[in-house]
């Protein structure tokens, strides 16, 4: 347990570990500390008057899980789910209180470390992602990672008042 408290405290001063996945042609990370798990696609349960990008919920170990595509919480087409899709489980905050959500993504890649100094500010243009869930831009070799910012990307309380609002607009 010891070693795991130094790496961290390595990673920390020499930049920040990312798990990176795939949504059709581009590549996300979201900081590794919020990753809970990587679970298989599998039957989810549909809700009711939810907007497209709730995909439904899963039962993880008796928690009541709600799945989020990112495809159409980013504005595109729902996921067109493959061999490799998968649902990342990670921890979000809301009023205090630590939630579960599941990420329902193309591929995993894998994990990475990027340096703080190959960290840039999120573009003004150019990507499919509001610029507001984008935490920066990481450098790696010749290509950039979108490093997404979950406390806005996942705000739980946005996304509450996104499926009201899609109730309220359905039809009685």
């Amino acid at each position: 347990m010891a070693s795991q408290t130094t790496l961290a405290g390595e990673s920390a001063s020499t930049g920040q570990q990312f798990l990176t996945f795939v949504l059709g042609k581009e590549v996300f990370a979201m900081d590794i500390r919020t990753v809970r798990e990587i679970i298989q696609y599998g039957p989810m349960t549909t809700v009711p008057l939810m907007p497209d990008f709730v995909r439904g919920v899963i039962n993880l170990r008796g928690a009541v899980v709600p799945v989020i595509d990112l495809h159409a919480r980013f504005g595109h087409p729902v996921t067109q789910v493959g061999k490799k899709t998968c649902i990342v489980i990670f921890d979000s905050q809301r009023e205090g209180e630590r939630v579960e959500l599941g990420l329902l993504v193309d591929a995993v890649s894998e994990v990475i470390d990027i340096p703080a100094a190959q960290i840039e500010p999120p573009p003004s243009f150019g990507s499919g992602v509001r610029r507001d869930f984008i935490r920066g831009m990481g450098k790696l070799a010749e290509r950039f990672v979108i490093i997404l910012d979950p406390d806005k990307a996942f705000d739980v309380d946005e996304m509450a008042r996104l499926c009201e609002a899609a109730q309220e607009a359905e039809p009685v």
